[in-house]
C-alpha cells in the first residue's frame, strides 16, 4: 500500500468517480489474462457446462471490445481479478457477467447475481441523504428496527453457497451493530469470490478488524462523504470524523502489521451530494494513504422516495434482474430504495432464496416493468433508478 498516489478514473453511471493506487494498464493486463484463461479452458474442454454459454459470450465481448452494452473489464473488475488465482477466473467472469449483463438483457436464472443481506437495520447515524433520517422508519416502535439472528444468517449462506458469488453484508443499517456480526463473517468467509461489508466505521473495533481481515472478506467499504469538518458531520449526522479516521487508521495499521498478504480491497465511498463542497482531491489527501480506493457514488434521493413526485420512467429497473435483498427479519425485498417493504416478495423463513427469486410475485413485478407499467407501481413510479 504505502504512499503511492491514487489515480482517478471514471467508471459508470453509478459511480461519479473512483480512485485507485493501481495503474490503468492493469485493465488491459487482466483483460488479456481473462482471454487467455478462457481460450485455454475451451481448448482443454475444462469449462463447466453451466458456465459455457456465458463464458463464450464474455470472450466474444472481451475480444471485440463491445462497448457499454457488452461485457468489459474496468479498473473495478481488474482489481478484483488481480486478487484471484487463475483457476478462479472463469468462475468470477461467469458471475460478473451475470451481474452486469443479465440486467441489460433481462435474463433470469435460478439465483440472483448479487444477494444483499442485512445484519442490522438499526443505525447510529442519521445521514441527511439516508432513509435513517425518516422518523417513521427509525423509531423503535416502527417495527422496522432489529438485527439478524446467527441461525437465520447461516440458513441463508448455506442456500447460496456455490450459487451466488457476490454477497454484500449491509443494507438499511450499520452491520457492525449486529451482536453476531463477527461469527457471521467467520461463517461466510471463504465461501464467496466477493464477500463485501459496508460500514460507517464509527464502531469499527480491533476485534472487528481482526475478524474482517482473517475471515476472507474481499471488500470492505467505509462510508464517508468528506475529509474535513464540519462537512463530514453535516452529511453524516451523529458522525465524528476524528473518531472514524482513528478507526480507519487502526485498520490500516493492523493490516500492515498482522495481515500484509491479505487480498482485501479497502474503499472509502462517499455520496456526491454537493459538488461545490465535496471533491476527490481532499478525499485523496486524507484517506488516500489509508485505503486502496476512494469513490463517490451519485446521489439519489432515497430518503424522499415515498413523497417524491412520480417520475414518468418507463424503462424496466435493472435491479429486478441483478440483486435481491434480505432484511434482518428474513423479509425479502426486490429493492432497498423501498425501505419500508411495500413490495415485499416473501420471507426466507417460508421459502428458499431460489424459490423467492423465481416466485410468481417477483415475476409479476418484472412483467409489469417490461410492459412499461412502472409508472403505475408504488413506489417504483417515484424511484430515480433507471
Amino acid at each position: 500500500m504505502g504512499s503511492k498516489k491514487l489515480s482517478v478514473y471514471k467508471l459508470n453511471d453509478t459511480f461519479d468517480c473512483i480512485t485507485s493506487k493501481k495503474e490503468l494498464s492493469l485493465v488491459s493486463m487482466q483483460r488479456n489474462r481473462a482471454i487467455k484463461i478462457i481460450q485455454k479452458s475451451i481448448e482443454d474442454d475444462t469449462v463447466e457446462k453451466e458456465y459455457s454459454k456465458v463464458i463464450l459470450s464474455a470472450l466474444e465481448d472481451l475480444m471485440n471490445l463491445q462497448g457499454q452494452h457488452g461485457f468489459q473489464i474496468t479498473i473495478y473488475e481488474a482489481e478484483e481479478m488481480e486478487n484471484l488465482k487463475d483457476d478462479q477466473i472463469i468462475r468470477y467472469l461467469f458471475h460478473r457477467y451475470r451481474y452486469l449483463i443479465y440486467p441489460v438483457k433481462k435474463i433470469l436464472d435460478d439465483y440472483p447475481p448479487c444477494l444483499q443481506i442485512e445484519p442490522a437495520s438499526i443505525c447510529n447515524f442519521r445521514c441527511r441523504f439516508c432513509y435513517q433520517s425518516d422518523r417513521s422508519f427509525n423509531r423503535k416502535s416502527s417495527g422496522f428496527m432489529g438485527t439478524m439472528t446467527l441461525e437465520r444468517f447461516k440458513k441463508i449462506i448455506d442456500q447460496i453457497e456455490n450459487h451466488v458469488d457476490f454477497v454484500t453484508l449491509a443494507s438499511r443499517g450499520e452491520p457492525l451493530l449486529a451482536a453476531d456480526f463477527i461469527p457471521m463473517i467467520k461463517y461466510a468467509g471463504g465461501k464467496f469470490l466477493d464477500l463485501k461489508v459496508n460500514t460507517n466505521a464509527s464502531v469499527l473495533s480491533e476485534r472487528h478488524i481482526h475478524a474482517i481481515l482473517s475471515s476472507g472478506v474481499q471488500t470492505l467499504v467505509i462510508s464517508a462523504d468528506a475529509a474535513e469538518e464540519p462537512l463530514y458531520s453535516q452529511f453524516r449526522t451523529n458522525g465524528n470524523l476524528r473518531k472514524t479516521l482513528r478507526n480507519v487508521e487502526l485498520l490500516h495499521d493492523i493490516r500492515e502489521k498482522n495481515y500484509p498478504d491479505t487480498n482485501i480491497i479497502t474503499r472509502v465511498s462517499g455520496v456526491m451530494i454537493d459538488p461545490e463542497k465535496q471533491n476527490i482531491d481532499s478525499m485523496r489527501d486524507v484517506w488516500g494513504s489509508l485505503v486502496d480506493q476512494i469513490t463517490f457514488v451519485k446521489y439519489r434521493p432515497w430518503e424522499k422516495l415515498y413523497q417524491a413526485v412520480p417520475n414518468n420512467l418507463s424503462d424496466p429497473c435493472p435491479d429486478l434482474w441483478r440483486r435481491m435483498f434480505v432484511w434482518y427479519d428474513g423479509t425479502v425485498n426486490p429493492c432497498d430504495n423501498d425501505y419500508k417493504s411495500k413490495m415485499k416478495i416473501g420471507s426466507v423463513d417460508e421459502n428458499t432464496i431460489s424459490e423467492l427469486w423465481k416466485s410468481q410475485e417477483y415475476q409479476n413485478l418484472r412483467a409489469r416493468h417490461l410492459d412499461a407499467d412502472r409508472c403505475l407501481l408504488e413506489p417504483c413510479k417515484r424511484c430515480v433508478v433507471s
